[in-house]
């Protein structure tokens, strides 16, 4: 992780294993890519379905990683899966812990590529934000993970896995009915642009919603895009979820510099396409990220025309206060500032919660993240460090 982010509690480091064992990965099929696997290493198929549900339910409801563990399957057919298919996680090379309880993982996906994903826990809930590419390719000039070239899309197993890696790691599965679940909601706001690997995080999605495995709420569900104004609406009619807009600036002028698709997808076109966003209503808003930068887009001239401009939509703003990373060109904004701001949203009628910030002092926080492979390239030392 970054070298100069101070661990306060806890850092496991768990040593490099090989994790491309050549078995097609039975993690993050759709159950009709379950089914026809399935189908193809000689389950009948007037059974194919059924072993698609139990398999289904120990993978993502119990957490299995074992085939022989699958009781209710015949040994010979627990024996074939084991012969055919692989349970295959991303694998933790590191998980740093906040002193505010805010864990960070760097995991180890096929390749030897990197990324990074957080939970944080909360009194009413415990939210995982997770990532869909490794690095990004819009160069957003307030984060860190802008700063990172994009390698390439992750798969529907690289993405649910990092749910299934973190339950794991919180030893959330099996709860009573009574339990809270430790993982209950998932923020796609990690590396990457979502919208840019549109199917494969629905495919993902999907899966951590069937009600017979991972079981999460649509509206527990939020993804969150710079605006790729084509992909939108597929979003609300093939994943059904929450909306989230990387909004940042009112002006063109502002936001082409701090969000660089703008220059392809202005405000007008993203914001009307919000107002056709599915199903959007006070009980579904859309939720705008503004991140204050001092001196940038923190006026009280910004917080009326970005009252003005979503005029219309169901919506709240969540106002993220600047996240320092080495090098960043931005500082953040004074805490009166950000106060005056909110004000001005608040009585035009929208909620603007400050967003507190969680896990600074591991590179965890809003626009932090960057895997370690990206740094170590930068630091010879690392690079030495991080073998074997």
């Amino acid at each position: 992780m970054s070298a100069t982010a101070p661990i306060t509690q806890d850092l496991l480091t768990i040593p490099r294993r090989d994790t491309e064992e050549g078995l097609p990965n039975i993690v993050g099929l759709t159950r009709e890519q379950l089914r026809d696997a399935l189908i193809e290493a000689g389950t009948p198929q007037k059974q194919a379905k059924m072993r698609v549900g139990q398999i289904w339910q120990w993978i993502y409801h119990k957490g299995i990683q074992d085939f022989a563990l699958m009781t209710n399957l015949a040994r010979p057919y627990r024996d074939m899966l084991a012969e055919r298919f692989s349970i295959t996680r991303p694998e933790i090379v590191t998980r740093q812990v906040s002193e505010d309880g805010t864990r960070k993982y760097l995991l180890r996906i096929a390749g030897g590529h990197e990324i990074e994903t957080v939970y944080i826990p909360e009194a009413d809930r415990g939210t995982l934000c997770i990532s869909s590419q490794v690095g990004c390719t819009l160069t957003c000039s307030f984060c860190h993970t802008g700063t990172q070239r994009l390698v390439r899309n992750l798969t529907p197993a690289e993405i649910v896995g990092q749910i299934l890696v973190a339950r794991d790691d919180l030893e959330d599965w099996n709860r009573k009915p009574d339990e809270k679940r430790l993982v209950s909601n998932i923020v796609l706001m990690g590396m990457g642009e979502p919208l840019y690997n549109t199917d494969n995080v629905r495919d993902a999605m999907l899966i951590a919603m069937d009600g017979e495995g991972i079981a999460l709420s649509r509206r527990r569900i939020t993804l969150s895009t710079s605006g790729i104004v084509p992909e939108i609406a597929r979003v609300g009619e093939e994943i059904n979820c929450l909306l989230a807009i990387s909004f940042h600036a009112t002006t063109d002028e502002v936001r082409n510099r701090l969000v660089p698709i703008n220059k392809k997808y202005n405000i007008e076109e993203l914001l009307d396409s919000c107002r056709a966003y599915p199903r959007l209503s006070n009980a579904e808003r859309i939720t705008f990220e503004y991140v204050m930068l001092k001196d940038v887009n923190d006026t009280d001239a910004d917080a009326r025309r970005l009252v003005k401009l979503i005029s219309g939509i169901p919506a709240k703003i969540n106002l993220i206060p600047f996240n320092p990373w080495p090098g960043a060109p931005y500082e953040r904004s004074d805490p009166e500032r950000i106060e005056a701001f909110a004000n001005i949203v608040n009585k035009a009628g929208y909620s603007s919660p400050i967003r507190r910030p969680r896990g600074e002092d591991i590179m965890a926080a809003c626009g932090q993240l960057k895997s370690a492979t990206e740094r170590a390239r930068k630091n010879p030392r690392m690079q030495a460090g991080s073998a074997g």
